[in-house]
C-alpha cells in the first residue's frame, strides 16, 4: 500500500492541496515502526525509526498540541459513544477539528466513518480525484 500512498501523496500536492500530520501520527507509526514484523510490525531499530520521524517531519507540518484538544475528544467519544482501541481515532478526530482539518486520508475508513465533522479520503480515491482535476 505504500505506492498508493506515495502516489496519493504526490497527487494531493501537486493539486495544492495542504497537508499536515499530528503528533499523534508520529506516536503510532513509532508503535509499528519499531514493533517487530511477526507482530505485524515493521521492525526497524530506535535509530531507523527515529530517521523516518525526522523525515516525516521534514515532509510534513505538524500540527501541534493544544490544550483544545481534551475537550473536543471528550466531547466526541461521548457523542458516538466510542471504547477500546477507538479512543486514539477519535483523539486524531480532536485535533483535526481543533486545527480546522476537515479531509483525513487514510485506508481505514471505516474507522472514521462515523465522525460526521470530517470527510475521509481513500488514498486510491484521492489520486483518482486530483487525475480528474488534470
Amino acid at each position: 500500500m505504500q505506492e498508493q500512498a506515495l502516489q496519493a501523496l504526490v497527487a494531493l500536492r501537486i493539486g495544492g492541496e495542504r497537508l499536515s500530520i499530528t503528533p499523534q501520527n508520529l506516536v503510532e507509526f513509532w508503535a509499528v515502526a519499531t514493533r517487530p514484523v511477526e507482530r505485524n510490525g515493521l521492525g526497524l531499530s530506535v535509530e531507523a525509526a527515529d530517521a523516518e520521524l525526522a523525515r516525516l517531519e521534514s515532509f510534513f507540518p505538524v500540527l501541534p498540541e493544544t490544550p483544545a484538544i481534551y475537550p473536543e475528544w471528550r466531547r466526541l467519544v461521548v457523542t458516538y459513544r466510542v471504547t477500546g482501541l477507538r479512543i486514539y481515532d477519535a483523539r486524531l478526530v480532536a485535533s483535526m477539528q481543533v486545527h480546522g482539518i476537515s479531509h483525513l486520508l487514510t485506508f481505514n475508513g471505516d474507522d472514521f466513518r462515523r465522525y460526521t465533522e470530517i470527510t475521509v479520503v481513500h488514498p486510491v480515491q484521492a489520486k483518482n480525484e486530483q487525475d480528474k482535476d488534470r
